[in-house]
């Protein structure tokens, strides 16, 4: 029983590093679905943060930003949400890490691809426009990425589509564990 215990603990001990490296940001889930604009600002009431909020409150600006699949994440006096809803101090923690950012004071901006790669990241000065004329020359090279990452669920239907009609075939019953001796 000891020796069971010892080995436990060693493999956790080795284990525990590799499973927190493993930051589990917010942006994870977005990948290949959605394109993240980050806007990061010391506080809530930051002259490009207000002006970025009034042109996403107009309409037309509101649809250009959900046809082009975006998905808006503000961190305002550390304080995170995703598309209005908040975020945990742990998620908006890992984003921030996740986003590898420097020291700063300035409010920045960052465009993340479908791909979770950054494809755009400004201080201060930003306009939605840019923004926008950003993603529209990013669709070509992410098309690839989302065609690779469905790729492998097309080619899975075919296997199982190969097998002869009317015969209905059983799952294999699961392998019984080994009996482990007692010590």
């Amino acid at each position: 029983m000891l020796i069971r215990s010892l080995t436990l603990a060693t493999l956790l001990a080795i284990a525990g590093p590799l499973f927190a490296a493993d930051d589990g940001s917010p942006l994870d889930m977005d990948k290949g679905r959605a394109r993240p604009l980050i806007v990061i600002a010391p506080s809530t009431v930051d002259p490009a943060w207000v002006s970025l909020k009034k042109s996403l409150d107009e309409p037309a600006n509101r649809k250009g930003f959900t046809d082009r699949s975006m998905v808006l994440y503000t961190v305002l006096n550390l304080m995170g949400q995703r598309d209005g809803k908040d975020l945990g101090p742990q998620d908006t923690a890992a984003l921030i890490r996740s986003l590898k950012l420097g020291a700063g004071a300035k409010t920045k901006v960052i465009l993340v691809g479908k791909d979770g790669e950054k494809k755009l990241e400004q201080s201060d000065a930003f306009k939605l426009d840019e923004i926008f004329s950003a993603v529209d020359q990013l669709p070509a090279a992410e098309k690839e990425f989302t065609a690779t990452v469905a790729a492998p669920v097309a080619e899975a239907e075919p296997a199982a589509k190969g097998t002869k009609p009317g015969k209905n075939s059983k799952p294999a019953k699961p392998a019984k564990p080994p009996e482990m001796p007692d010590d």
